[in-house]
């Protein structure tokens, strides 16, 4: 449902104003106007501009977390968390949030308190001010809007990977469900530094699953990939979770979705560059998974130089099983 109603969204938009760049990335992108001008374009790469970018996203009980057993601090965090990890995934540095709060009419008050506490930690943890925001209380469960503020100068795009390009993954992938999705590390210090080392093409953030969300950049890149599927990095959480799922870490590291880290592009100058620096210089881990070709869809490397084509699994709104 989710990519449907973006694509008739998209459609039904164009008659208004637009901007740098709308619909369908991580996050929007704004030109700062001066004395009513645009100062920029940002899809022309290499414009060296100072532009404003905005995400937002909204979690609700029920459906992205659980009150009665999860700590409403962490939900807080969490709240702010997968916001940066979409300013992360533009390579832009983020500044000020937007908080909504909609809240059971029962002990509202101390609600908004707890879940405020894990706003503030995350919010100190990465220097972003709370700008202002909403309260209400109504007859249904909490819910959560952030809209998150960034700045940028040349933002890294879904729709720049090139053919030949390296692609890599930061941190491991699966079991986030077992603990680790209400507390993501957004991946924001890692995009300050590779800014200044290397030229991202492309860049995506795994919020539905790594082989879904890297399949919707390469879409949108008009591209596909040949998968070193056995470098996948796959989380300790993955491989307990295995035990008991019935399915192989590598497929909850393919399809488990909220790891909330990037899938990035470079070109193999730069990804020989990067695979020679330490996690501690990089500030995390990141692993190359693949290469972009010009042959559309995603492709796993089997023995005998073979092509074998493997689909993309993980989390689609508006979906339901029955």
């Amino acid at each position: 449902m989710e990519q449907s109603f973006l694509a008739y969204l998209r459609g039904r938009t164009r008659s208004l104003p637009s901007v740098a760049v709308g619909i369908g990335d991580d996050a929007a992108v704004l030109d700062f106007p001066i004395n009513g001008q645009p100062t920029a374009v940002a899809n022309e790469p290499g414009s060296g501009v100072l532009q404003q970018v905005a995400c937002t996203d909204q979690i609700i009980d029920g459906v992205d977390f659980c009150s009665e057993s999860q700590p409403l601090a962490s939900i807080g965090y969490k709240s702010i968390a997968i916001n940066l990890s979409d300013i992360a995934a533009m390579g832009a540095t983020p500044t000020a949030a937007l908080v909504t709060l909609a809240l059971p009419a029962h002990n509202a008050t101390e609600i908004a308190g707890e879940v405020y506490e894990g706003i503030l930690e995350a919010c100190g943890q990465f220097g972003v001010a709370i700008a202002g925001g909403d309260l209400s209380t109504y007859d249904g469960p909490l819910s959560i809007n952030v809209t998150l503020l960034g700045t940028v100068t040349d933002p890294w795009l879904r729709s720049g990977a090139k053919e030949g390009d390296a692609i890599f993954v930061t941190g491991s992938l699966g079991g986030s469900l077992a603990g680790r999705h209400l507390r993501p590390i957004p991946r924001i210090e890692l995009a300050t530094r590779l800014r200044q080392i290397a030229t991202v093409n492309a860049a995506i953030d795994i919020s539905d699953g790594f082989s879904l969300d890297l399949d919707r950049m390469l879409a949108a890149s008009r591209v596909g990939a040949e998968l070193d599927i056995e470098n996948i990095p796959i989380s300790e959480a993955a491989q307990e979770m295995s035990q008991t799922s019935g399915r192989t870490p590598l497929e909850h590291a393919w399809s488990d979705g909220e790891d909330f880290e990037l899938i990035f592009t470079v070109g193999e100058s730069d990804a020989i560059k990067l695979e020679q620096l330490s996690a501690d210089e990089l500030t995390t881990a990141i692993t190359r998974v693949g290469t972009v070709v010009g042959r559309t869809g995603l492709w796993k490397r089997v023995p005998g130089s073979k092509l074998q084509r493997v689909f993309p699994q993980g989390y689609v709104h508006g979906e339901t099983d029955e």
